[in-house]
């Protein structure tokens, strides 16, 4: 299963399409940043820019219903096979690179 972690589904592509067109077969907004967080982690051109943003998205992280939700994947993962994606090319200045250490933290199993 392919789950879609990004803010902002692709424009103009139909929800019915996500899937269809190899996007992602269940979009999961609630764990990527927060829409100021995005802004702040696109416009970043330094690795300490970034690196605060990654701090800032882990607190994020943190709360209630997003700990849930990596629950969630963490369970799955023992049983399934999970794709966390989103639009960026270079894990190493994405989310989707905090987001894998924590479910990796959490007990999660993870190849990359």
């Amino acid at each position: 299963m392919r789950i879609g972690t990004v803010r902002r589904p692709p424009r103009g592509v139909p929800k019915s399409r996500h899937a269809k067109d190899d996007w992602y077969d269940v979009w999961l907004p609630e764990l990527s940043p927060s829409g100021p967080l995005v802004a702040k982690w696109l416009a970043a051109t330094t690795d300490g820019e970034r690196a605060r943003c990654a701090r800032q998205f882990e607190r994020e992280l943190a709360s209630p219903a997003s700990a849930r939700l990596l629950e969630l994947l963490v369970a799955m993962s023992r049983g399934a096979n999970l794709a966390i994606g989103c639009y960026c090319a270079d894990e190493s200045k994405c989310h989707r690179g905090v987001l894998g250490a924590e479910l990796r933290a959490r007990g999660a199993e993870v190849t990359s």
